[in-house]
């Protein structure tokens, strides 16, 4: 048994790096988003490669926002409703009113951020955003796929408390790389969803019931090699968790096509590349740069440049929910480099977007802005 804590100990700090389903995990189940699309979502397939490439980019943002952790879990069982219902109050507004904005942060915002990016997803298609759209979808791959991972949505989330510790690691890193080409599936149909905060909610709620099904595994896996480095402990692991973890995994490519459809929809089905939005940061007459410094903690500096004269140039900043926060530019300009600097006023800390368009294209650049 110490032997067990100690190992455990060990793999803890992989844990607390990973923490989720790892990189080959988030790449698969993005990747194949693309079996559920059908004929009418056609369009995306050119999508899958970008899905795939940015499908870990919500993870790598822990490293310099620090309000992106809490993003990715949540421990539904330190709700007392959850533990009497099953279920919890599933709005912001009512579940801060009953908890606090600091406990419910505290205990992970998975669905809501969920839910947060699934509106910028929807709002993206409103304008015809396709740059936005692909980042907002990648960033919505992820945090479906957290979802579906059992131990994101427990306070238990490394066995810490039932003997289990370093599951985490052990289960959604080591095993899903050294068995991923045996995590295979089929798409599934694709529907429209009648309540999106319901159906958030229900894949957690749903996929919370697994989380003894991994314990279980765990324990078996170790009754049969205490060397969690061990060919047996491994194939022993994935013997008894293959079944499940692969219906995770297919519901959560599934999840993800049908949001993705669901936000099209919603914003009526436009077709891609119907405006002249960029998806290439280079191309064009134009240039924006990344902002410097980024992050930034008072204010920064945007720089682009025009290869040539335009009549109507605007640079705007976006919230992550996609509104208009600040208009720094709306001109006409002659080709040449630009400067201008933004200071935040009155702006809480997070993800904001510089958006420049030139009247042709429009390009965007991701900055974290830290009070």
């Amino acid at each position: 048994m110490l032997k067990r804590i100690f190992s455990g100990f060990l793999l803890l700090l992989v844990a607390i790096i990973l923490i989720s389903w790892g990189s080959t995990g988030h790449d698969k189940i993005s990747n194949n988003a693309s079996l559920s699309f059908f004929q009418q979502m056609a369009q995306f397939n050119s999508w899958t490669s970008y899905l795939v490439a940015h499908a870990s980019d919500a993870d790598d943002r822990k490293a310099t926002d620090p309000t992106e952790s809490p993003k990715h879990y949540i421990d539904i069982d330190m709700y007392a409703d959850f533990n009497t219902t099953h279920h919890i109050r599933q709005t912001w507004d009512s579940i801060v009113a009953q908890n606090g904005t600091l406990w419910v942060t505290n205990n992970g915002i998975l669905p809501w951020t969920t839910l947060a990016t699934y509106d910028s997803l929807k709002n993206a298609f409103l304008h015809y955003n396709w740059t936005k759209a692909m980042f907002f979808a990648a960033d919505l791959g992820h945090y479906v796929a957290d979802g579906h991972m059992p131990l994101h949505i427990t306070k238990n989330y490394d066995g810490q408390n039932s003997g289990n510790d370093g599951i985490h690691s052990r289960y959604e890193s080591t095993m899903v790389s050294g068995f991923n080409s045996q995590i295979t599936y089929t798409g599934d149909t694709v529907h429209l969803i009648p309540n999106v905060n319901h159906y958030v909610f229900n894949y957690i709620y749903t996929n919370y019931t697994y989380i003894d099904s991994v314990l279980a595994a765990d324990d078996y896996a170790y009754g049969l090699s205490t060397n969690y480095y061990s060919t047996t402990y491994k194939n022993a692991l994935w013997s008894k968790s293959q079944k499940f973890t692969k219906l995770l995994f297919k519901n959560a490519s599934h999840a993800l096509a049908e949001l993705i459809y669901n936000a099209w929809m919603e914003a009526g089905s436009p077709t891609l590349g119907t405006s002249s939005i960029s998806t290439n940061p280079s191309s064009g007459n134009y240039r924006l740069e990344q902002n410097s410094p980024n992050p930034f903690h008072t204010s920064t500096q945007i720089k682009f440049t025009l290869d040539a004269n335009s009549p109507d140039v605007s640079l705007k900043i976006l919230d992550f929910h996609g509104k208009i926060v600040s208009t720094l530019l709306q001109d006409s300009k002659t080709a040449g480099t630009y400067t201008i600097e933004w200071t935040p006023k009155d702006l809480p800390s997070g993800i904001y977007f510089c958006e420049l368009d030139n009247g042709n294209a429009v390009q965007v650049k991701k900055m974290v802005y830290l009070r």
